[in-house]
């Protein structure tokens, strides 16, 4: 488990698949992911999740204070297939409190100093203003800008030696 100032991150578990679906199927926080996801896709993503390989992290985000569910975060391999992403999707409710800044900083503080990982990279959809600024923000640069998944994407990246802490 790790913690920030009001939250703990923590291995996603069984118990969690209620709290993942509603953010998995809530239209906002699915607006630059593709749309929400249908229950099969769901079970499916969740049970890679729990049975994902040691070197992937997959936590979810709960509020210190009350443990209530805020959202996920990870890192597993990138598109591709060399790179470590870190990937974050929290509840609306908790848009614009600095929460998503906190997490994604501690887990890229866990990623280099404890997983000994030496670049960090995050993909998302160029339309996606604040996930931009929130990647600028913990230090990550725009390196390439690509189509997947229908879209215009950039892919942001951070190496261990540039990060500002």
């Amino acid at each position: 488990m790790l913690e920030t100032a009001r939250c703990r991150l923590i291995d996603i578990s069984e118990q969690d698949y209620e709290s993942v679906k509603k953010l998995y199927s809530n239209k906002d926080v699915r607006k630059f992911l593709g749309g929400p996801v249908q229950e099969a896709s769901i079970k499916n993503s969740f049970a890679k999740m729990l049975t994902s390989s040691a070197s992937d992290v997959h936590l979810t985000v709960k509020e210190k204070n009350t443990d209530q569910f805020i959202g996920l975060i990870s890192l597993d391999m990138h598109h591709d297939g060399i790179s470590t992403e870190i990937s974050y999707q929290l509840l609306p409710f908790w848009w614009g409190k600095g929460i998503a800044r906190e997490v994604v900083a501690k887990l890229i503080d866990y990623a280099f100093d404890e997983m000994q990982v030496t670049q960090l990279v995050a993909e998302t959809q160029t339309a996606n203003q604040r996930s931009c600024a929130l990647l600028e923000s913990v230090g990550m640069q725009m390196k390439e800008t690509v189509f997947r998944f229908g879209k215009e994407q950039f892919i942001y990246c951070l190496h261990k030696q540039e990060l500002i802490k």
